[in-house]
């Protein structure tokens, strides 16, 4: 159990003194159970011995590399979502850990859960959801539980959102996105001394906002109580929302601006604290908001990411350039650093200490890439990309290879660690982040965490998470086994995959279409290697956000699927 507990305290994991000092405790007590048991294999397995899947994944011929480690890791991770659902999945709906971290676990199953379409593990996701929106502390749309917005947000956030990829057209889970907006506007938020619309706590819940000056702080997190209602603004630009999303927008667009308390202008902060409207909270230092009793999860950076992908969508949805301003005043910050590193270590909270806490930027920027085809952030991301961000913007096929070699890899070992040994629902997937050097054990072979992000944007086209302002172009609607794809093109008027299917018969396959602009096209099935005669061809119209079209696949042959707009004379 204390394995399990420093993975899940944030206060001793991001501490190395504490870290070190628990582990080192852990190690202690399972090399005595390892002497006194030598048999036990999970005991070794937490030591650095791994156990190796006895179900082997092994190439075809004519697969490509990158086909293969996908399906092998599609599959693996598949076995692991099976094993809850079929293992722990109480009659209430629950897993075991908890509405609050149970609810957590479809952001790791997104690859197979929004990249294709497994009947069995939809139907579990929306028995979850179903489950927890009708607790009695969720009658109101939130939680009537007071504690921080990391905490309270999830168990919404984390139900409505993939409910809304999986069921876009129901009224229900519409609602339960537009509520959240309309708990914002009403309950939440208010105007600052400055005159800016800004959430007046970090401690709120759907009947209360915490007055606590302490804890008095807008955060990078508050876009997660929104989340649901961001992705419903995404898909129907209601001007009531624009309005909102961009009127609270705009607030941390000023915060950014300012030097204030330290704090280097151009950089966002990762609170705002209310009624002054100054950045930082009550703490004496700008980047540490003292608003939370575990005060790393505020600390800056935080979840930058969350704030920057809903500026990005703020300017999506408005046309406003001023909603891009902090966005590009970071990235210009980390660019300069990262091509002019400090000599000495950084000061905290000075510009150079910042840049080295801006990893979470890049993907928000392959968004922007994406959706404009502008280079302007070219330079950073040639050093930041994700692999899949490096094969679409390069065709560098290497570091996306390489790393699902790595995470076919890691879900190839130790499967008791991603599930009978799991203690908090909300860590599935960290057990290899316990093996390296300083760590839990230094396996003799080098230990990799599964990269669940890379599956997803292969199969769907989006540059980055699924979590907001997701940019996915395709849902794959057949199940995540005996399949790879890639999707190597994607904009509002063309889409382009790769598909490889490991049985051995035709499969019969179907794609949601969702970021083609209303037309006419013509879609084709060919042998990759192959320029002369389609093996199937078809044309469809758009005519609203999603589209479906049919075809078939052959068996053990690598095939391209092209979509391309009809040209009108």
């Amino acid at each position: 159990m204390v394995v399990w507990v420093t993975l899940e305290s944030g206060g001793i994991w991001n501490q190395q003194n504490r870290r070190s000092e628990y582990l080192e405790a852990a190690r202690g007590f399972l090399r005595k159970y390892a002497a006194a048991f030598p048999e036990n294999r999970i005991a070794r397995m937490y030591l650095g011995e791994p156990i190796t899947a006895p179900k082997r994944y092994d190439a075809v011929p004519g697969a490509p590399d990158w086909a293969v480690w996908q399906r092998e890791s599609l599959e693996r991770l598949a076995d692991i979502v099976e094993w809850w659902i079929d293992n722990r999945m109480r009659d209430n709906g629950e897993y075991g850990g908890g509405w609050g971290d149970d609810c957590e676990m479809w952001r790791w199953w997104v690859p197979v859960l929004i990249g294709f379409d497994s009947p069995k593990i939809a139907a579990a996701q929306e028995r979850f959801s179903d489950a927890l929106m009708s607790q009695s502390h969720m009658k109101s749309g939130y939680t009537t539980r007071m504690s921080d917005v990391e905490h309270t947000a999830e168990d919404s956030a984390d139900v409505i959102t993939p409910m809304m990829h999986l069921r876009p057209d129901d009224e229900l889970w519409m609602r339960r996105a537009v509520r959240l907006a309309e708990l914002m506007r009403d309950r939440w938020t208010g105007r600052n001394e400055r005159g800016q619309l800004q959430f007046k706590s970090t401690y709120f819940t759907a009947h209360k906002v915490d007055d606590d000056a302490q804890r008095a702080c807008d955060t990078v997190y508050h876009p997660r109580a929104v989340q649901p209602a961001l992705l419903y603004w995404q898909r129907t630009g209601d001007p009531k929302l624009t309005e909102l999303f961009g009127d609270w927008m705009s607030t941390w667009v000023d915060a950014a601006a300012r030097a204030e308390r330290g704090k280097p202008a151009g950089i966002i902060p990762s609170a705002i604290h209310w009624p002054d409207g100054q950045v930082g909270g009550l703490g004496k230092d700008w980047f540490d908001p003292r608003n939370h009793g575990e005060y790393t999860l505020y600390l800056w950076p935080s979840a930058m990411s969350m704030m920057t992908d809903t500026l990005l969508l703020t300017w999506r949805m408005t046309g406003d350039e001023k909603y891009l301003e902090p966005i590009r005043s970071m990235a210009a910050v980390l660019l300069e650093t990262l091509e002019n590193p400090p000599k000495t270590e950084p000061k905290p909270g000075s510009v150079a200490w910042c840049a080295q806490r801006m990893g979470g930027l890049a993907n928000t920027l392959a968004k922007y890439r994406f959706l404009t085809g502008r280079d302007e952030f070219d330079r950073l991301l040639e050093r930041t990309m994700s692999p899949y961000m490096r094969y679409r913007m390069r065709g560098d096929r290497g570091p996306m290879t390489e790393t699902l070699r790595q995470t076919a890899e890691a879900l190839r070992v130790n499967f008791e660690g991603y599930t009978s040994e799991v203690r908090y629902t909300d860590r599935v997937l960290r057990f290899p982040t316990l093996f390296g050097k300083g760590m839990l054990a230094e396996p003799a072979e080098p230990s990799y965490t599964p990269n669940t992000l890379l599956l997803y944007c292969m199969a769907t086209g989006d540059p980055g998470d699924a979590g907001y302002f997701p940019l996915n172009a395709v849902r794959w609607l057949t199940g995540p086994r005996e399949i790879a794809v890639l999707v190597t093109d994607s904009g509002p008027r063309t889409l382009e995959a790769d598909l490889f299917h490991f049985g051995q018969a035709p499969r019969e396959m179907t794609a949601e279409l969702y970021l083609l602009e209303p037309g006419r096209y013509t879609w084709q099935i060919r042998i990759s290697d192959q320029r002369d005669t389609p093996l199937s061809t078809g044309r469809f119209s758009v005519s609203g956000p999603r589209t479906r079209i049919a075809f078939e696949v052959p068996c053990r042959a690598l095939c391209r699927l092209n979509i391309a707009a009809v040209r009108e004379h």
